[in-house]
């Protein structure tokens, strides 16, 4: 899976998953730490990037843009947010929401639970 790590996360981040073979890259190793949320979000978008953060404003702007891509995995914890213990998490739970991604989704990962959403937000409604 290929992945775009927000400002909001550690570089270690990207590092533990390249290191469990997945194509991730921080969005500072584009020059982008200062982008806006439209621009990390179109670069996403562009490269076929799921985007990982802890910025609720990324899914924020996909419900109100009614945008299908990019997916976005949304860290929600209050401990462990050591990059190690965040790869761990994703990892873990990747198998479970690949197809959700892989389609267009907001993936909340919780200390307890995970959440999807498809994209775009408000299509049922």
């Amino acid at each position: 899976m290929r992945f775009l790590i927000d400002n909001a996360l550690s570089p270690r981040l990207a590092e533990a998953l390249r290191s469990s073979t997945h194509d991730a890259i921080h969005i500072r190793e584009y020059g982008l730490h200062a982008a806006d949320y439209a621009t990390v979000l179109a670069r996403a978008a562009s490269e076929d990037r799921v985007l990982v953060s802890a910025d609720t404003d990324f899914s924020t702007l996909l419900a109100l843009r009614r945008e299908a891509k990019p997916s976005v995995i949304l860290f929600r914890v209050r401990r462990g947010r050591r990059a190690s213990d965040l790869a761990a998490m994703l990892l873990a739970n990747l198998t479970g929401v690949l197809g959700a991604l892989e389609t267009g989704a907001v993936v909340v990962l919780e200390e307890t639970r995970v959440r999807i959403r498809s994209l775009p937000i408000g299509r049922d409604e």
